[in-house]
């Protein structure tokens, strides 16, 4: 996959389940270290209790660390997602967002820990944050990370 950030950013905001969902993916980074996401709460994303619905939530911040990850790393790495939790800390209401980022700290160790052909689970952590900056929910995400044969 050798996509621009903005034409991935594109087709992401077509993609059916962040379409379905009401979720926007509002900016990639032109040096793929940087993501943001959001999205409004509305009658067809609100659960029983007039809040986001788990489910969206988490999926407004599943591809985008796999994705970003890919693009750093290039063809020389298998990158997939292994694992994911979410903790639901406020109800969720209004507008949400999440940032991630990657650092050059990170895509060093991931380097140095796949050097030699083992395989690395790195995990990232994820906030959900309503217009007020509030905590809406924690995600901590795992990825599978092992350089190829070559």
């Amino acid at each position: 996959m050798n996509w621009s950030p903005r034409l991935l950013k594109r087709l992401l905001n077509i993609y059916g389940p962040f379409f379905g969902a009401g979720v926007k993916m509002e900016y990639i980074s032109p040096d793929w270290r940087e993501s943001k996401v959001s999205m409004k709460l509305r009658w067809y994303n609100r659960n029983a209790v007039g809040c986001h619905f788990g489910g969206s939530l988490y999926s407004m911040v599943d591809p985008q660390i796999m994705l970003m990850l890919m693009q750093l790393l290039g063809r020389d790495y298998y990158v997939w997602d292994k694992a994911a939790s979410i903790e639901f800390v406020s109800p969720g209401k209004g507008k949400v967002s999440a940032t991630m980022s990657i650092s050059d700290e990170v895509l060093h160790e991931i380097r140095q820990r796949t050097a030699s052909g083992e395989k690395y689970l790195p995990e990232f952590d994820v906030q959900v944050l309503n217009e007020q900056g509030e905590l809406v929910a924690k995600v901590k995400k795992t990825l599978y990370i092992k350089k190829k044969n070559q």
